[in-house]
């Protein structure tokens, strides 16, 4: 069994909608999310160093989109990541299939990935250990 810590968290839950401005507008109307286009945030502390606040985004997105693809699933899930680059070189080693290339962004560094049943997982190290900005 490995015992490298791989995925550290969950950075989002992400969703098709058939509208998803009127799906943000029911989350925030009945169930109290402070949503914008981008859906919301959910703040958590990491149990191991409690000073690192972490952020869910939970976003719902155009029915039509074609982000999760090559998935033809609902939803895409993004886990959160400490050392992306020596992960997907594990993976490749593994022989997962790796989509793209690490994108390096503001708001960190991203990567796409398929399981074996074809569900496309993001995978994000933060460009800020703690908070995206």
């Amino acid at each position: 069994m490995n015992t490298n810590k791989k995925v550290i968290g969950v950075g989002g839950i992400f969703f098709k909608s058939k509208n998803p401005e009127t799906i943000n507008n029911w989350y925030a109307t009945h169930l109290g999310l402070a949503t914008s286009e981008y859906g919301t945030l959910f703040e958590s502390r990491d149990t191991e160093n409690p000073e690192v606040i972490r952020n869910l985004n939970w976003c719902p997105f155009k029915e039509s989109t074609q982000y999760f693809a090559p998935s033809e699933k609902e939803f895409m899930i993004n886990y959160i990541v400490e050392d992306i680059e020596g992960l997907v070189a594990e993976l490749k080693a593994g022989g997962v299939t790796i989509l793209d290339e690490i994108e390096d962004t503001e708001y960190g560094k991203f990567v796409h990935i398929l399981d074996p049943e074809n569900n496309k997982i993001e995978l994000w190290e933060p460009a800020k250990e703690g908070t995206l900005e």
